[in-house]
This record gives structure tokens, sequence and C-alpha cells, in this order.
């Protein structure tokens, strides 16, 4: 007999124990497929798969389920136990006569523990409680579970309250082991099956006016499109350095330069930053680009396509978001970007130079750091005083000309672009322009760029010769615009973090 494993608990070493006497029993612990018919929630929606037993059973429609054990009452010659599939979770009664003796009593009895998954056929019924039931016919073990899954258990205390103990709560712990929080918190998996349909409809909305789904480089030799820091990697058949894509903008507008009128792409992106209840230094975006269209066109599009999401998601335009109830329902306010930061602070920021604005930010006890220029002191002024006032979904319009190196000069307004973002609860979810399709502008705001980045601001953008050959050769007027996947669906699942809605969020090694 082989020595107990001092790094396994005695639960695991248990189940050990019985994966070696299923083999000993010639039942095959990882078996190679299981043909299921239905599924737990198709079965309990169904009033016609339940029959009265006492009339026969003969006729009866015949299901074949599979999924883990999640809980079990033994009774003897017969046992009740819940069975849990990728759709819910339903009762499931067995005994002895039907499956076989050895089946019931060596396998079912003995060997399967909370977790395991099994294979049933047979037919359907209602127990005398009342609760659609499958009734095992035969039984087939489909896969051992060597590590016990944390089963929360409910006792009633001295004062007759409920309590819970071993509940899997612990953010941290649930983050790491996603795997594990999907099977014992089963309405964690409804939030991503709302993700996957928000993705869903956006691209259909998208899809339905023509635009065409693309992709872009995620390696790139000259990262760019945003002000970010990349994450840096080394090819080596090339002996050259090249990063991970911190947007897919400049990409997209080549597209549009090759004579495609709108492409969209939704892309991973990459940006070496620190982490918070909003940032993931890996996340995903939705970048769209439409050619002869301008940032006024865009908010329309914008408001119109996540108006569609909420009702798509909830029936409605409104969505409850943790105290506040948002309503996505058109037309959304838009305040220009100075208007909006000398309402919360009484500055009229418009026509002042980098020293004057440097003087208000520090009145407004705004962190000064060195290398930051114009643009930077108005972003840290907006993002302290206005930014979480804004609940309902808002377009910040009309941004001074030192944020925005990729946006068109503003029409009537000296100094500004024709840039909005879109914020909402607080936070911004989309970042839009009239793109600037001059090349000598582009290239000097460029320079600019680069003036900024030799004088400490490691976020600064980097230039771009091809994309400036690019346009060159002639771009049309153009809208584009980038969405904050993970930031919506955390809007519109209702969800605290951005790593509530990432399956594996990036976490600290253990």
């Amino acid at each position: 007999m082989s020595k107990p494993d001092p790094s396994l608990s005695e639960q695991q070493q248990i189940r050990l124990e019985k994966l070696n006497q299923l083999r000993e029993l010639d039942v095959n612990p990882y078996p190679y497929q299981y043909d299921v018919t239905h599924y737990t929630t198709e079965i309990l929606d169904d009033e016609s798969f339940v029959i009265d037993p006492s009339g026969g059973t003969e006729n009866a429609k015949r299901v074949a389920i599979a999924g883990r054990v999640i809980t079990r009452r033994i009774m003897g010659k017969a046992s009740f136990f819940t069975l849990q599939d990728s759709q819910g979770v339903i009762q499931v009664y067995i005994r002895r006569d039907d499956v076989g003796v050895d089946e019931y009593n060596k396998v079912f009895k003995k060997l399967v523990d909370i977790g395991d998954f099994v294979g049933i056929k047979g037919f359907v019924f209602k127990t005398r409680t009342g609760e659609t039931t499958v009734h095992a016919e035969e039984f087939e073990f489909l896969g051992k579970t060597v590590r016990p899954l944390p089963t929360p258990k409910e006792v009633e205390n001295e004062e007759g309250e409920v309590v819970t103990y071993d509940a899997f709560s612990d953010k941290e712990l649930r983050y790491r082991q996603r795997y594990v929080d999907l099977v014992v918190n089963p309405e964690v998996k409804e939030t991503f099956i709302k993700r996957t349909r928000m993705v869903q409809a956006m691209r259909e909305f998208m899809n339905e006016r023509g635009y065409l789904e693309v992709e872009t480089p995620i390696l790139q030799p000259i990262y760019g499109g945003a002000s970010a820091r990349p994450f840096v990697t080394h090819h080596n058949a090339l002996d050259m350095q090249l990063y991970l894509r911190i947007a897919n903008e400049l990409y997209l507008k080549r597209l549009i330069v090759g004579g495609f009128d709108g492409v969209y792409e939704f892309s991973k992106d990459f940006r070496n930053e620190g982490l918070s209840r909003f940032h993931n230094p890996e996340f995903t975006q939705v970048e769209l680009y439409v050619a002869y269209k301008d940032y006024n066109w865009m908010m329309d599009f914008m408001e119109e396509m996540v108006e569609n999401v909420a009702v798509t998601l909830h029936g409605s335009t409104k969505v409850k978001s943790g105290e506040h109830e948002i309503d996505f329902k058109r037309p959304w306010a838009r305040v220009p970007m100075y208007e909006a930061i000398e309402n919360e602070t009484g500055h009229n920021l418009y026509g002042k130079t980098e020293e004057e604005i440097l003087t208000i930010a520090r009145e407004l006890n705004i962190p000064i750091e060195d290398g930051m220029g114009k643009g930077k002191l108005i972003d840290e002024i907006f993002g302290e005083y206005v930014e979480p006032k804004l609940i309902q979904p808002t377009f910040i319009t009309d941004y001074p000309i030192e944020m925005s190196p990729l946006a068109k000069k503003h029409r009537s307004k000296e100094g500004l672009v024709e840039r909005f973002e879109a914020i909402c609860n607080g936070k911004e979810i989309a970042n839009a322009f009239s793109e600037l399709n001059d090349p000598v502008d582009q290239r000097k705001r460029f320079e600019e760029q680069t003036r900024l980045r030799s004088e400490g601001d490691d976020e600064a953008m980097t230039l771009d010769e091809d994309f400036l050959r690019a346009i060159e050769y002639g771009m049309p007027p153009t809208a584009g615009i980038g969405i904050g996947i993970d930031r919506l669906a955390m809007i519109m699942t209702n969800s605290e973090s951005i790593r509530d809605v990432l399956f594996f969020p990036l976490m600290r090694p253990e």
C-alpha cells in the first residue's frame, strides 16, 4: 500500500483512493464521450416531459442528461441527488433495482462524491412534493474529481437565523479560481452570458449598417493610437523590438485610406499601467471608423447603439448599476469640456496659458508631476472634479488640442478639436473624434508629442512615419470611436469591479 502524500489533504487522498477503486472495478473514471439529449432547463420548462408513473412508463419520453453531482441523499435501496449542467440544476431519483446492484451499491453509493460528473438516462416525473425529477434507468460515471469543491453549509443559530459557512465568497480567491466560482456561484455565469449578448448586439448593430469586421496586428513595430505605456517584447527571427498594441486606431484608419467606408474591430489591447477597479492591463474595446462622417454623427450613432444594447439585455433603457439607475434613452446630454470644468470648479480654462493652468491646478490641489503639459493638467482637473459626478450617460465634447493629437481641429472654436468622450457612472466608456486627415497638421502634432516625451511624458505618442505616409495618399473625412467593452459590461451587468466581467483578470502571483 502506498504511503499518503503529505502535500495532499485528507479529502484529496480519500478521493484518489476512490479513483483507484473505480479502476479496480473496471469502471473508466474518465470516459471519452456521452450522448446528451436534453438540458435541465429544457426539462424543467416543458411539462410535456412529465408523466404520471402510475400510468406506466413505456411511452414516456426518455432523456439523457449529464453534469456534476451537487447534493446527495442516500436512503438505502433508493436515493436522490441533484445534478447541475451548463443550464441549471435538476433532481434525480436513482434505485438499485433500476441501475443494477453493483452500479448502485459499489459505485454510486460508495465512490461518487460531490462534484463528480455522471450521466443519467431515464424519464421525468413529479414527486409527491411537486418537484420535477428524472427517474434514472441507467447510470454512467463520467469524471472523478480529486479535489473537493467548496460546499457552503447553512446552519440555524440560537437566534433562529440561518448562517452560511464555508461559502466560496473571497473575492481574490474567486478571481484566481474562476473555474470554481462558476460552479459554486451559478449567478456569476449570468454576468458573462450578458457580456457575450452585449457584444453580439453591438456586432449585429454594426453589421446591419454594412460595416466590415476586420483584424489588425497585435504585435506592432510602433505602438500608437492612444496615450499609454506599452508592453515590450522581442522577435527573435527578425531580431527586432515589438510592442503589444495599446490601440488599433492607426491600422483601422489605414483601411479607410485603402477604400473601405466603414470598418470595426473587437480588439484585445494592452497597456502597461496599474490595476484598479476600472483598469486591467489587458482589456477589450471595439473601434469603429466610418468615412464621410464626423463626431456629431458618431454621437448619434453611439447613443442609438448603446440604447439598443440596454433594451436587448434588460428590456428597458434603464439599467441598475450599484446605487444608481442609469437611463440610456436618447438623447444624452452634451456638454463642452471647458464648460463642464467651469461648472464644477468656477475656473474657465479656455484660452489660458500652461502657466496659468498650472497655477489653477495647484489651487485645486491637483498632484503635479514633471513633464505634465497643458493637456495633461486639464485632463487631471477634469478627472478629479467632473468625471466622477457624471452618472447618467453624457457626451463631453470639444477638447483642447493639446489632449488630442489624432483629432481634427474644431471647425469654429480656436484651440479645440472635434472630440468627445462618453462618460457614464463616473467613468469614460468611449472616446471619439472627427479624425485628423491633414498629413501636415498630423506631423506637427506627432512632433509635439515627441517634444513632450523628451520632457518626461512617457505616455506621449510616438511618431509613426508609415501612418503619415498612408494619410499622405489621402484619407476622406472620417469619424472614429473606441468603446470600452469591459467598462460598458460593468454597467450592463451591475458589476462593481472590472474583474467581475473578466473571466481571468490579471492577479499578483500567489
